[in-house]
């Protein structure tokens, strides 16, 4: 008899411990899989700003290219109002003459 209850304890206790693993090894995998899923939003994060990064340059090189091109056009203006204006006193030089 007393063989039979430490057996059935040996059982119990056994039955315990796999429960005890069991829980151990479920909070570990929901660790894992929550660790998992912190990594995947990371990823996801760094690809969006990469990609908000590579927009913003691609708006400032054309913010760039305008300005370039504004100053460009005002130059070439005054280039040839300079132009126009030496014709002009050119001109004058010339009637002047007798």
């Amino acid at each position: 008899m007393k063989q039979t209850i430490l057996v059935v304890f040996a059982a119990i206790a056994l039955v315990g411990c796999d429960k005890q693993k069991e829980a151990i090894d479920d909070r570990k995998d929901m660790t894992q899989e929550s660790l998992n899923d912190q990594k995947d939003a990371v990823d996801a994060s760094a690809k969006a700003a990469k990609s908000q990064t590579e927009a913003d340059a691609e708006l400032n090189k054309a913010k760039i290219e305008a300005k370039k091109d504004s100053v460009q056009a005002q130059l070439d203006a005054e280039k040839k109002k300079a132009e126009a204006k030496a014709e002009l006193e050119k001109a004058k030089v010339d009637a002047a003459k007798p």
